[in-house]
């Protein structure tokens, strides 16, 4: 059991140790040499030897004294969740946003800039390397005391082996993304899905915190979906799980290697938006769409017609999700957001009609922040195992 004390190789032996340390202060917060022997089934003196290891390598650090228990008051460690630092990063749209964060996944700054468009590999590779500047600027960190980087990208993503396999919006098409963005920033890098960061983030810190199996729809330039059951984030045999903007819904088109699907076409922002300038020409491109139509339809017959179309392809798309997965909470994100309480009971009165069990239905929470804080546990998730 992680946290207790090993015998056996002393070198392992002693990994294994250090890890039990790190990892009952992080669990338990504050704690004296004393009750980490006790907690780790070490001796005392091993305790004090890692400690003081421990104390040199600033993972952990003395914050006072604590209470007394019949001696001498004891001296309380605490775990520097600042010894390492992470960088989030997610390609969003026109807008890149990075943040830097600690071993706990809170984020210290974080940094926004839109995009040069049309964006291809080199323009976003250079905002990174911009924005991974400003962060170190801004926080007086050193790159060295960099984890690495999680790095969401649009497209299929393949996290295994660090490379793209359709990106409509960059050009990198089985390309080694991930080598060439370690070997231009000096930071190990994962990369992955940026649906999938987003969906990491609500699970970690947002509305998906503690439920064991859901699905986050994104209605963006693109759909996506992140998928967990049971627990684990599903990817699928090549890591196209969740490229429902693929689903043939709406009319059909022509869907060119690398390019967007069916559903995405019709009823993602773009799409969405061409059909409102059509009724609506002052529709203004640089606001929200759904915002719009949702404003404009409590006057115009052609908006609400046009509300109602929207929700009830993008409902098609979540009856499809839910006949599959059976998820226990289906969460709602990107444009879907701006639909409204109302909009959310007519989508699941839709659903009603269409599929036997509905789940809860619920908007995220987290915003633009869902990425960011994804694409840092997407770094974190093996580190506790290992260090914390």
């Amino acid at each position: 059991m992680l946290g207790r004390g090993r015998t056996g190789n002393a070198k392992f032996v002693k990994q294994i140790n250090r890890q039990g340390i790190l990892y009952q202060l992080k669990k338990r917060g504050q704690m004296s040499r004393a009750d980490l022997a006790k907690h780790t089934e070490l001796s005392r003196p091993c305790v004090s030897a890692l400690v003081d290891e421990l104390i040199q390598e600033g993972l952990i650090h003395e914050v006072g004294v604590g209470e007394s228990k019949g001696g001498r008051r004891p001296i309380l460690l605490e775990y520097n969740s600042q010894a390492q630092l992470v960088v989030g990063a997610v390609f969003e749209g026109s807008m890149l946003h990075m943040a830097i964060a600690d071993l706990h996944g809170d984020l210290l700054a974080r940094y926004h800039t839109r995009l040069v468009q049309p964006t291809d590999g080199e323009t976003a590779t250079q905002s990174l390397e911009a924005g991974l500047a400003a962060l170190l600027a801004e926080t007086g960190f050193e790159k060295d005391r960099l984890l690495g980087m999680g790095l969401g990208l649009p497209g299929i993503t393949r996290k295994r082996n660090g490379t793209v396999s359709y990106a409509p919006s960059t050009g990198w098409m089985g390309l080694p993304v991930q080598q060439e963005m370690e070997a231009r920033l000096g930071v190990p890098v994962t990369i992955d899905n940026d649906v999938n960061m987003m969906t990491l983030g609500e699970y970690y810190r947002g509305v998906g915190k503690g439920v064991s199996n859901l699905v986050y729809m994104y209605v963006g330039t693109g759909i996506g979906a992140g998928i967990v059951i049971d627990g684990q984030f599903y990817r699928g045999s090549t890591e196209a799980a969740g490229e429902i903007g693929y689903m043939m819904i709406g009319p059909v088109r022509k869907c060119s290697p690398g390019g967007y699907g069916a559903f995405e076409q019709n009823y993602a922002v773009p799409g969405v938006m061409d059909k409102a300038m059509a009724i609506l020409p002052e529709t203004d491109p640089a606001v929200s769409v759904v915002k719009q139509l949702v404003q404009a339809a409590g006057t115009n017959a052609a908006a609400r017609q046009l509300l109602e179309d929207v929700y009830q392809h993008w409902a098609l798309g979540m009856a499809n999700l839910v006949s599959v997965l059976d998820p226990e909470l289906l969460v709602l994100s990107g444009e879907m957001i701006h639909i409204g309480k109302a909009g959310k009971n007519r989508m699941e009165e839709l659903l009603r009609q269409w599929v036997p069990v509905v789940p809860q239905i619920t908007f995220a929470t987290l915003g633009e922040q869902a990425g960011l804080v994804g694409a840092v546990f997407s770094v974190l998730e093996p580190f506790p195992k290992q260090v914390t």
